[in-house]
């Protein structure tokens, strides 16, 4: 068991104690990312901000539901999808008013990667592009290129059929193309 995993267990346990600290502790591990998991769904940087806490919150006090079988990181990433999820289903049921277009954001967590102009602009315009989709294109998207969710874990998120959600998917990637090609990147 590496290192990390380790102090994050032991973050884990303390938190179970209710010892502030440890909580804050993987708060601040974690809230970048979650923050824009939701983001990316919602469309708008508050109410991303508020499910991002209401999924901390509902992680901690359901912390002894925990099993261990998957990373917490992507234990909690699912609750903040499934939140996220619904409260952009109880948008839409609440207003006939299109929603701002999502502006996604180039991940740039790899240090590595080479800060380049001409990659930027390209990144920049497949973004554009994928704002433009339908609403469930691109969420199933973003849940499968951005997140890297696998058919079946994106079918159970969007309550749709296996066989749906790879159509779906298909389709929502053969949109993008199409967009692409005629933006001529």
């Amino acid at each position: 068991m590496s290192q990390q995993k380790e102090h994050i267990n032991t973050l884990l346990l303390q938190c179970k104690e209710g010892k502030q600290s440890a909580q804050l502790e993987i708060y601040n591990r974690y809230y970048k990312a979650m923050h824009n998991t939701a983001y990316r769904i919602v469309k708008h940087s508050a109410e991303a901000e508020d499910i991002m806490q209401e999924s901390f919150l509902s992680a901690f006090t359901k912390l002894h539901t925990y099993k261990g079988e998957v990373a917490f990181g992507a234990w909690l990433k699912r609750i903040v999808i499934n939140n996220s999820i619904y409260q952009y289903r109880k948008q839409q049921k609440n207003t006939e008013v299109a929603l701002d277009d999502i502006m996604y954001r180039v991940k740039d967590n790899d240090s590595s990667t080479i800060d380049n102009g001409e990659t930027q602009l390209k990144a920049q315009k497949v973004m554009d592009a994928m704002k433009q989709l339908k609403d469930n294109y691109r969420i199933s998207l973003t849940l499968h290129l951005i997140e890297g969710y696998d058919y079946e874990e994106i079918s159970e998120i969007m309550n749709i059929s296996y066989a749906n959600c790879r159509t779906t998917i298909s389709r929502a990637k053969e949109s993008l193309r199409k967009q692409l090609t005629s933006a001529c990147i």
